[in-house]
Formats: structure tokens, sequence, C-alpha cells
């Protein structure tokens, strides 16, 4: 099984900025792509962005070029950097990790990490 460990959450003021991350307990055979979701209270979780194993990222709209997503695949870490950060990020952000080794397609998540903007 493959364990993931978000860490870097707490409580940072408006227009701060705070860096997330995610480690995997080993490399994963197979992975597919890596990413961050969010959830908020009475909320669905979304997704705030993915980069895949080729190196291809994306964004929810509401980043606005604000957030960077990075992975350093030798350590198996994946980077969530958070920029000008606004009250409404306010969130449980997780870890997720897309395996797909056929027949077999798993999704792997993190128990998330607490970010809350405040001043």
């Amino acid at each position: 099984q493959v364990q993931l460990v978000e860490s870097g959450g707490g409580l940072v003021q408006p227009g701060g900025s705070l860096r997330l991350s995610c480690a995997a307990s080993r490399s994963i055979l197979g992975l597919t792509g890596m990413g961050w979701f969010r959830q908020s209270p009475g909320n669905e979780r979304e997704l705030v962005a993915i980069v895949t194993s080729g190196g291809s990222t994306n964004y929810a709209d509401f980043v606005r070029c604000r957030f960077t997503i990075s992975r350093d695949s030798a350590k198996n870490i994946m980077y969530l950097h958070l920029n000008s950060m606004e009250p409404e990020e306010t969130a449980v952000y997780y870890c997720n990790a897309y395996v797909r080794r056929l027949p077999t397609i798993r999704n792997y998540w993190g128990q998330g990490t607490q970010v809350t903007v405040d001043s």
C-alpha cells in the first residue's frame, strides 16, 4: 500500500504564503498523476491542481496564477506553493495519487492538512 502524508498547513494571514508538502511512503509504480484537492465545511471536495507523471500541470480557475504545483520524483514528494492567500482558501487540503497498473486502478489519499487564512 502507498501512504501519503501531508504537511505544511497552518494559519496564514490574508495575502500571505505557505507551502504544502505531500510525502509518499515509496515510489509508485504506475503513477499517472498526483494532485491537490481541498474541502471546506459544507462543500464538496474540489480539485486545486494536478501534475502528471510527464510533468504537465493544470489548475482550477480560482487559482488565478497564485498557486504552483510541483513534484520531486526522486524524493517522492509533491508540493503546493500557495501565494496571495485569501480567506476563501480556508479548507482542508488533501494529497492524491492516481495509479494505473492494469487491470488495477487506484486512488490514494492523504489525511489532509488544515489551512486557515485569517488575520
